[in-house]
């Protein structure tokens, strides 16, 4: 039979289906799966309906938590399986000259800063470092002067410490699993200290004019450290040695 219906299903009209899981289907009997995934390229939402959208995101991840940290772990849960999705759907979207997976770290991090970041948020990131310090060659910042996702958040004084973005972070984490850079992204609040990374960073100044007037003038600021695993590193290594 060409015609199934789900379990329970009834055979009225009048908006859909619905059956015992208490979704509905459409009467034509198209989904959004049925999209053309170059339909909706150019399409936007509304800063209102990501506001209230986020809000209520971080409103259920805050329920039954036992401290910030495990809040911004299910944060950045919510946001993996978004990255992993994607980065196939922006690859899909690219031209066949150049639909190609990211074959380096750099190659990687450029993308998310300028692919993923312009298809999320409307532009790029504001910087992209890498750590100067020798005993972690394994990191990398990727820096945003105004995260729109911390925009909305009102962050009660006893959770100064929260940083919503780790759901974005989650989303850049997504990325590098699916790209098969395995890494560990967590994001920090370095406004206040008036400089991007200035812990591991790379001792840049260019992107801010100055690191004292970078925490003034962005106090949200917000640097996400990718931690790639170690079996990347040494792909990385052997690549380099061959090349």
């Amino acid at each position: 039979m060409s015609n199934h219906l789900p379990a329970g299903a009834g055979n009225g009209g009048g908006g859909g289906r619905a059956g015992d899981s208490g979704l509905r289907y459409p009467s034509n009997g198209k989904t959004i799966y049925h999209r053309p995934l170059n339909r909706t390229k150019t399409a936007e939402l509304s800063k209102a309906a990501f506001a209230y959208l986020f809000a209520e995101m971080v409103s259920y991840a805050q329920r039954r938590v036992t401290g910030i940290q495990e809040l911004e772990k299910r944060l950045n849960l919510q946001g993996h399986p978004i990255g992993l999705k994607l980065l196939d759907l922006l690859l899909f979207r690219e031209p066949p000259r150049t639909q190609l997976r990211p074959l380096n770290i750099i190659a990687l991090l450029h993308f998310i800063k300028i692919n993923v970041w312009t298809h999320l948020f409307g532009r790029q990131a504001d910087r992209l470092e890498k750590s100067s310090n020798p005993d972690t060659p394994d990191e990398f910042m990727i820096i945003d002067n105004e995260p729109l996702v911390n925009a909305y958040i009102s962050v009660p004084k006893e959770m100064s410490q929260l940083n919503c973005a780790a759901f974005a972070a989650g989303i850049i984490e997504g990325v590098c699993d699916g790209a098969g850079f395995p890494a560990r992204v967590t994001a920090h609040t370095v406004g206040d200290t008036g400089g991007g990374g200035s812990n591991n960073g790379s001792g840049g100044t260019g992107a801010d004019g100055g690191r004292g007037e970078g925490g003034e003038m962005w106090p949200g600021r917000t640097v996400f450290l990718v931690k790639f695993q170690p079996e990347v590193l040494e792909r990385e290594a052997l690549i380099g040695a061959k090349s």
